[in-house]
């Protein structure tokens, strides 16, 4: 993942180049749609899955392959468009990188609004391959939380989730002290811990996009605010601490 937003080249044709900035950004938010829809498609499909008692899921709140899923699918999608947009496909995280100093904030809503468009997509398809049944008794995968959890449990799990995933790329993404290849695969694996954390609590987002794309589709809105607001803190939040230590360097014993 490429925290810096994408620059335009002289040369056009090349791999990453456009006419004018505008253009660029233009690209870069169709990336943004692309990695959003990809991710929220495989793992909305897959949480609906278990919710509709498929064999390959296993129970929603009890499954390790909605976890994995979302993980699985975030390690590609970096590696494609990582290099195209950043592939943040998290509102969160495109807040945590501009709150680091690590994107431009003009270019937040536009992402932002990108995310948002490949969810809602993601949430149709799910709809067409699963048919009703995903609709009426699934809501599309759209998060809600576990029986006996509240509001502000919800909002505590789901700034969690983002924080350990936002403070997790914008440490192995943004430092070029990272090793190459490290960042992608610790970036999957940090969503699969985050997922796992809280969907026995909240369903386990930790992403505004993947929690309101379907809740759109559907029509089903339960806390929506906190899924909303939860994620975007906890970015915030990864922001400050990677600010306060991410400077620092390992300390070496004296000749």
């Amino acid at each position: 993942m490429d925290a810096t937003s994408p620059r335009p080249s002289s040369r056009i044709g090349k791999p990453g180049s456009a006419d004018t900035p505008t253009d660029n950004l233009l690209l870069a938010c169709s990336a943004e749609v692309i990695g959003t829809f990809l991710l929220v498609l495989v793992g909305t499909a897959v949480a609906t899955a278990a919710i509709l008692g498929k064999n390959t899921a296993g129970p929603a709140y009890d499954s390790l392959a909605v976890a994995l899923a979302f993980a699985l699918i975030l390690i590609p999608v970096m590696g494609s468009l990582g290099q195209i947009s950043g592939a943040h496909v998290n509102p969160s995280v495109t807040l945590g990188l501009a709150a680091a100093g690590k994107f431009p904030w003009r270019y937040v809503a536009p992402y932002w609004a990108a995310q948002m468009v490949g969810a809602i997509i993601a949430a149709l398809v799910v709809w067409a391959a699963y048919g009703h049944g995903a609709y009426v008794d699934a809501h599309l995968g759209a998060p809600s939380p576990a029986n006996g959890a509240d509001a502000l449990q919800v909002l505590l799990v789901e700034a969690l989730i983002a924080f350990i995933l936002v403070f997790t790329v914008i440490s192995t993404a943004t430092d070029p002290r990272v090793p190459a290849g490290i960042a992608a695969v610790a970036i999957g694996f940090s969503l699969a811990a985050g997922v796992l954390l809280g969907g026995p609590v909240s369903g386990g987002a930790g992403n505004p996009a993947r929690a309101l794309g379907p809740m759109l589709v559907s029509g089903t809105y339960p806390v929506w605010l906190f899924y909303t607001v939860g994620p975007l803190l906890g970015g915030i939040v990864a922001a400050g601490a990677y600010r306060l230590v991410g400077m620092a360097n390992t300390p070496k014993v004296q000749d």
